[in-house]
């Protein structure tokens, strides 16, 4: 009996197919938010558009932006007459999408609700049938959804598993309600089954439909004015038409109907447009690769600045670089073509150079203000989400919510430990499963429900205790399913986990050991292990599901599993609304866990862990002890809590707040008077050295026992300014100098970059270490070195993307610089969002991070405003899709 689990977990790792993203194709419909000045309508989860401004042809062109538009084909023109903003239907036609909805159909089976809207005036009110004003369906007795008039009422019939195949019993306004004038019609209807009727911007009814619409038609048409085979034909003018893949709140509704039926259709894409995307998506990632090394607003080499369109059209020393339209006169093509450039490594390719010479001939178009080489050390795509295993943490924390036992100390001792990738051990493409990991999870399950009281834990979903293998048993499974794996399950894993229950009853187990299996199964599901998603669409950004985004949001917030409030909402299909989101956000940052989570990412972004591996040199620092090393990690973390959270202050101001926490020990080391035992907090307004992150032992520690300038000031440039270096040439000895008599590190330093081979990247950061010089290896503070070194503090700090360095005389005086720089604060932003997506970001990341830093610094730029914005925005709130291979891209 007990590799009935085992079978079944390599059962549904073989029957999961996770997906993986490609590149991201922005589209309007998905990147507005849902809160809008009086007059803008709500854009977020818009699908499908028609605003009958055309006005001549056959052709309604859908202006939602979503691709491939579903635009709809006039079937007879002489019964419609085209007037100005709408569209008079005068005689029996239809307007038909030229090809199925598939995309449309898709995204709403996807989220399980749909908004269908329209602005019309019915030509009499006696259409009956209902007339089809706005229909998803196949013909009369076949339909998805319909919105219809009958009579002096408007109908809707919306097909689920719980209705017919017709859509009935539909959902009929109030009598009299159809008049022949114009009117705002919108209809809803949200995950948890709640269906309601809008009459300008007014509720007018409300139903509960259940259901699902796992059983709606992928090959329906669109149809407008008709149904899609003809026979109900609907008379009066369309203005407006639109359909949404979530329910409309009521706000939103409003909204809508406050903006009229005027709506500015969607710009074609400019000449102009297409050579911005060209630059910011080809040209500018292969100048910051191939040539900004040399040619930045510091290195400068020639006197040439390719970083920013001025710098780069003013040219250098030889004359003009770039002549925009004419790539014969422009130097950099002439160095390109030769191979001059880039003067170390491989030529650019033929590719390259075509690409670079046509876009000189072009007209040279920039459309990004500084080309930052940062943001293009990673070419992940927008949207882009790796199947994401829980890390041991996660894992730990989700069997504790889901069942209630505390796995801690096994998981840690059995579990393989999560590797560091791209400066965080949560990166998905790194958290691989092999077979020790299969192992451990079997083992852990076997732990976790010998620790159970398992028929209490059945009573939460069956009253029964009889093993039955009926439909009894398989509504067990799929509502105990659900809560352990975080979202419904679909009839094939619920057969597969019936199939335990039927397993045990033929050879005489009882109902506590076939739920003890079924638990031990789910818990080493693909699906219980990791965060599994739907990914399946048409290769575009798709809204994330409700369960899908619960558990995005508790894992980002807590680094667990959604708790009941969270799951309630998600079946509620309150996610489906800004709002209600933005509520959970906040209730679930007053959660103790939010602070846990944080202090997590802070452990994570300063590689705390490695503390628990120095081993310095006993005889250069015989007053280090091991415990030390847990004091100063506790010191940055006691740190973080009390800026971010006691006194929520901006998340820059770990970098110069005046105020630290020691244990006696940590303190004396530190050279400051003990007051009291155990960690207590300590002003350090009177202590120059010493307030903020970088004059704490825990990072100081990482330039090794030589208090390197290299690893500080690299920690600094990369993991503080988000700057780049390049790595040192194959084959380069990269020992560390040891200080000696006359020589401190800083003079080493300084003999680096005065070296010509080795000044041009040293340059970049090891400046930026000179203002700690009198920390030693382990955070001590010293006026002089063991070798009687006079030591220093000053120095001076390039932060990237500027031209001139900034000097400084003292750590105090760098650090308040830090604190200051909207660099800082932009790095700070990209670290934490990385954190909380489990990638590495790139370009196409990029606005979005960028709107992310721009609305958590508008509300006080905290780490409750940036995790706040982080999960607000598209990174977290839809995701990118995989086209199925029937699936015609854009």
């Amino acid at each position: 009996m007990r590799s009935i689990s085992c079978l079944l977990l390599l059962t549904a790792c073989f029957a999961v197919a996770p997906t993986f993203s490609g590149a991201e194709e922005k589209t309007g419909a998905a990147e507005e938010s849902s809160t809008a000045d009086q007059g803008e309508r709500v854009k977020r989860d818009l699908r499908a558009l028609y605003t009958f401004s055309a006005g001549k042809g056959d052709i309604v062109r859908d202006q939602s932006g979503v691709r491939p538009q579903l635009d709809l084909r006039i079937e007879k023109l002489p019964a419609v007459k085209w007037k100005s903003g709408g569209l008079l239907i005068r005689s029996a036609t239809k307007l038909r999408s030229v090809a199925p909805a598939k995309k449309l159909i898709a995204t709403i089976k996807r989220t399980g609700q749909v908004t269908v809207e329209a602005w019309i005036v019915p030509a009499n009110d006696r259409q009956s049938g209902p007339a089809r004003i706005v229909s998803l369906s196949a013909n009369p007795s076949g339909r998805n959804v319909t919105l219809g008039q009958d009579g002096k009422r408007y109908d809707v019939r919306l097909r689920t598993t719980a209705t017919s195949g017709n859509g009935q019993p539909s959902t009929s306004t109030d009598k009299g309600v159809v008049k022949t004038k114009l009117t705002h019609v919108v209809y809803t209807r949200d995950i948890a089954g709640n269906a309601r009727i809008y009459i300008n911007g007014k509720e007018n009814v409300a139903k509960k439909v259940d259901g699902q619409f796992s059983n709606w038609s992928n090959d329906d048409h669109l149809t407008l004015a008709n149904e899609s085979t003809g026979g109900r034909p609907w008379l009066g003018t369309l203005q407006l038409a639109a359909l949404y893949s979530r329910a409309l709140s009521e706000k939103e509704i409003e909204q809508n109907f406050l903006a009229g039926p005027g709506v500015v259709d969607a710009a074609p894409l400019t000449a102009e447009n297409h050579q911005s995307q060209i630059f910011a998506n080809q040209v500018a990632p292969l100048l910051a690769k191939q040539c900004l090394d040399c040619h930045d607003s510091f290195a400068k080499k020639g006197g040439l600045d390719l970083s920013r369109l001025a710098s780069a059209l003013a040219g250098g020393e030889n004359g003009k670089a770039i002549v925009p339209g004419n790539s014969a006169e422009s130097l950099l093509w002439d160095q390109i073509e030769s191979d001059a450039m880039p003067p170390e490594g491989e030529p650019l390719t033929a590719e390259q150079k075509k690409l670079l010479r046509q876009w000189i001939d072009d007209g040279a178009h920039w459309s990004v203000d500084l080309i930052d080489p940062a943001v293009y050390a990673n070419n992940s795509p927008n949207g882009a989400v790796w199947l994401q295993r829980l890390t041991v943490s996660e894992y730990i924390a989700t069997v504790r919510e889901a069942v209630g036992v505390d796995i801690s100390q096994e998981a840690r001792e059995i579990l393989p430990p999560d590797l560091r990738a791209d400066g965080f051990s949560n990166t998905a493409y790194n958290l691989s499963v092999d077979f020790k990991h299969v192992e451990a999870y079997a083992r852990l399950a076997e732990v976790i429900v010998s620790r159970m009281d398992v028929l209490k834990f059945a009573r939460k979903f069956s009253k029964s205790k009889k093993l039955s293998t009926d439909s009894t048993m398989r509504k067990f499974v799929a509502k105990m399913g659900k809560r352990l794996l975080r979202g419904p399950l679909d009839e094939r894993e619920i057969t597969n986990y019936s199939g335990i229950a039927t397993t045990v009853a033929s050879t005489g187990g009882d109902y506590e050991e076939a739920v003890s299996y079924l638990i031990e199964a789910m818990l080493q599901s693909p699906r219980f292990m990791y965060r599994v998603e739907n990914q399946q669409g048409d290769g575009t950004a798709w809204p994330v599901g409700g369960y899908e985004l619960a558990s995005r949001l508790s894992y980002i917030l807590w680094g667990g599993p959604p708790d009941k409030e969270l799951f309630r909402a998600a079946e509620a299909g309150e996610l489906g609304n800004q709002a209600a989101i933005e509520k959970q956000v906040q209730r679930m940052l007053d959660d103790p866990r939010a602070i846990n989570r944080s202090l997590q990412f802070v452990t994570e972004w300063l590689d705390l862990e490695r503390l628990e591996n120095l081993r310095p040199n006993r005889e250069r620092f015989p007053k280090w002890n091991d415990a030390l090393a847990a004091d100063m990690r506790d010191e940055t973390l006691a740190f973080f809590k009390e800026v971010a959270w006691t006194q929520k202050r901006p998340l820059a101001d770990l970098f110069n707040a005046q105020v630290t926490f020691a244990t006696p020990e940590l303190a004396e080391y530190y050279g400051i008077e003990p007051q009291g035992p155990g960690l207590e907090r300590y002003d350090l307004t009177a202590v120059a050295p010493r307030g903020g992150l970088l004059t704490q032992g825990s990072v100081l520690t990482m330039g090794g026992d030589d208090a390197s300038m290299v690893t500080r000031g690299l920690f600094v440039l990369k993991d503080v300014l988000r700057g780049m270096v390049k790595s040192p040439p194959p084959g380069l000895d990269t020992t560390p100098v040891p200080s000696s008599p006359g020589l401190s590190q800083r003079h080493i330093g300084e003999q680096r970059i005065a070296n010509s081979a080795c000044g041009g990247c040293h340059s970049k950061f090891e400046p930026l270490a000179f203002g700690l010089e009198k920390f030693d290896g382990l955070g001590a503070f010293h006026d002089k070195d063991e070798h009687g070194n006079e030591l220093r503090s000053d120095g001076e700090v390039l932060f990237p993307g500027t031209a001139q360095p900034i000097k400084y005389q003292t750590s105090a005086e760098l650090m308040d610089l830090l604190a200051d720089s909207e660099r800082v604060r932009e790095t700070l932003t990209w670290k934490l969002t990385q954190f909380a997506l489990g990638r590495p970001l790139g370009a196409a990341d990029a606005q979005i991070v960028g709107d992310i830093d721009q609305a958590a610094q508008q509300n006080g730029g905290t780490y409750s405003a940036l995790i706040t914005a982080i999960v607000m925005s598209d990174l977290v709130q839809t995701t990118r899709t995989e086209a199925t291979p029937t699936e015609t891209k854009p």
